[in-house]
């Protein structure tokens, strides 16, 4: 495809992270040109949920072949997936920024930089060291990638569980989901970070937990449905775990007065491990660079496997 490629931005009036304005600029410096929806062939799909909404507006639009999605995850919006499009996503874009708060979290937490801070008197907390740790990863994608490179000064041992055994870059060793629990046994970092799919939710539930060794720590900067939190509560208030870092949780957002709230060694943040003012410029590329991809006729970034599910 030589010509400039018609892309329309919907639905109207929704458009986040970016501004409607941003991703126009994006899909005209890709080298396509906005359109109608009436006319387009390709749409920026810049709503967070709503599968009803996609699947209707998409009904009545036969001539678009192809559908960008601002998030990574997409499993707000799964139900609405054919395979009579191309779909991409985010996936990837966020990886580094996320992986800088994993560290960023993991060093406070672990380091008990947060009671320290809030402390009125001078005394110790229980403290570890991120040197050379056995972390386990769940979730064979880029952030796992970006985890596994940003932690390389740490030396951590990382092991990357995954659909597949192939191997993943960064990681000693590769293991399908169900050598999990083995893999457990021997993690003092649990990390996860995978999409979130039929196999995925609840992975981390009482059972995953009583196989960690005492003191690990869990961070969870993929969805909040893939911690059972009753489960994650009784080993907090057990003292099972050193602690937690949290950027997604179930129920989301976590209400006032919840347990979790009340662990000094639990991080929550409100999902903005990747938060606007740094996501924006990452979605841009990303759009810019699929309508370059599609006029060109090239494969795109981020294709969803509709059958997997992200």
């Amino acid at each position: 495809m030589t010509v400039a490629p018609r892309i329309a931005i919907l639905p109207t009036g929704d458009a986040r992270p970016a501004s409607a304005a941003d991703l126009a600029t994006a899909i005209e410096a890709g080298g396509g040109r906005m359109a109608s929806a009436e006319d387009a062939e390709g749409v920026v799909w810049a709503s967070w949920r709503n599968p009803e909404l996609l699947r209707t507006t998409l009904a009545s639009l036969p001539g678009v072949r192809w559908v960008q999605f601002v998030t990574a995850g997409i499993d707000g919006l799964g139900p609405a997936l054919d395979t009579c499009r191309v779909w991409t996503s985010a996936k990837g874009c966020y990886s580094r920024p996320i992986a800088e708060y994993v560290l960023a979290g993991l060093l406070a937490g672990m380091r008990s930089l947060p009671g320290y801070a809030r402390a009125r008197q001078w005394r110790a907390q229980p403290t570890r060291s991120l040197l050379g740790a056995a972390v386990t990863i769940v979730g064979g994608g880029g952030i796992a990638s970006a985890v596994a490179e940003i932690l390389g000064p740490f030396d951590c041992t990382v092991t990357v569980v995954r659909r597949t055994e192939c191997p993943h870059p960064g990681a000693a060793r590769t293991v399908r989901l169900a050598a999990l629990p083995d893999v457990l046994r021997s993690t003092e970092v649990l990390v996860v970070a995978a999409a979130l799919t039929p196999q995925t939710r609840g992975i981390v539930d009482a059972a995953a937990l009583a196989c960690l060794p005492a003191g690990a720590w869990l961070v969870n900067v993929g969805r909040g449905q893939q911690v059972v939190t009753d489960a994650l509560v009784d080993a907090l208030q057990q003292g099972r775990l050193g602690g937690a870092v949290l950027d997604v949780t179930d129920p989301e957002p976590l209400p006032p007065g919840h347990p979790l709230w009340d662990f000094d060694n639990v991080i929550i943040t409100p999902h903005t491990s990747c938060p606007a003012d740094i996501s924006v410029p990452y979605l841009l590329a990303r759009v810019r660079d699929n309508v370059d991809r599609f006029r060109r006729g090239e494969a795109l970034a981020g294709v969803v496997d509709v059958e997997a599910g992200y």
